[in-house]
């Protein structure tokens, strides 16, 4: 075979490698905005049922809370969770959803300490310190948000002691990652461990505001078929994901300012 036909095949083998991928990447595509779809046309039918009354049970708020943050209607979500506390004041410690809630609407300090409270009320739930160091990012820098982690004694859950060794600046991304797919487990354990690696991959990239490096780790988290089979917490911590993507990307498609040109 000489030269020219050796590179006119190895184009053409490009090129059906091109037109696989491309169609691999449209199919990923239509899965999320399908997902996002669906997980927004329930939350719009749920506040449809519910309505906009206050006068409710428990129960009520804490489901209109959650469609509420479905639809990233932040502060409205943050209003249900408490009404819960002011029904059911046990509840105060435990609200793990009105941290985020708050986190989301901006409110860091308050998100932060009511992470802190929880920490009392579970001190083996590493995914609660993450997200107070989030917070504290937010509020006061990563500086003093790293050397105020949250203090654990107990193993939690892989892939959690990883990922909090990430916050504390002992290993990186790509070893957390690498580490769960060069271990012995089942496709299913290894399909857990790598969706909350890269959500929290892929959030923490987000809260320093790399909003490059975190979606393509929000995708794979989102896309990943753990949340078919998951039970409610997971399934939530599967629409954080899907609207932190979703603000991502519609920050990356947002117009940007036109650059100050006066003198």
């Amino acid at each position: 075979m000489n030269r020219l036909n050796l590179l006119i095949l190895c184009t053409l083998a490009l090129f059906a490698f091109a037109s696989l991928l491309a169609d691999d990447l449209k199919r990923e595509t239509e899965d999320l905005e399908q997902a996002t779809k669906i997980s927004q046309r329930d939350a719009k039918q749920t506040l449809e049922i519910i309505g906009n009354e206050d006068d409710l049970e428990e129960r009520s708020h804490s489901i209109r809370g959650d469609a509420y943050f479905f639809l990233s209607q932040f502060d409205k979500a943050v209003a249900d969770y408490n009404r819960m506390i002011e029904l059911n004041p046990q509840l105060k410690d435990s609200h793990w959803r009105r941290g985020i809630a708050l986190y989301y609407a901006g409110e860091y300090e308050q998100a932060a300490n009511q992470f802190e409270r929880y920490h009392s009320y579970d001190n083996v739930d590493r995914e609660n310190g993450i997200w107070r160091y989030f917070c504290q990012v937010r509020a006061y820098g990563e500086k003093r948000a790293r050397e105020d982690l949250l203090k654990y004694e107990k193993d939690d859950r892989e892939p959690f002691p990883r990922l909090y060794e990430l916050f504390a600046g002992k290993v990186t991304p790509k070893e957390i990652l690498e580490s769960i797919h060069a271990a012995e487990l089942s496709p299913e354990d290894r399909e857990q461990r790598l969706f909350y690696a890269e959500l929290y991959v892929g959030l923490n990239h987000a809260v320093h505001q790399e909003n490059e490096q975190a979606i393509p780790h929000l995708e794979k988290a989102v896309l990943n078929k753990f949340r078919i089979r998951s039970g409610y917490g997971p399934s939530y911590m599967w629409q954080v994901g899907r609207v932190q993507l979703e603000l991502l990307r519609k920050n990356a498609d947002a117009p940007k300012e036109p650059a100050d040109s006066s003198p």
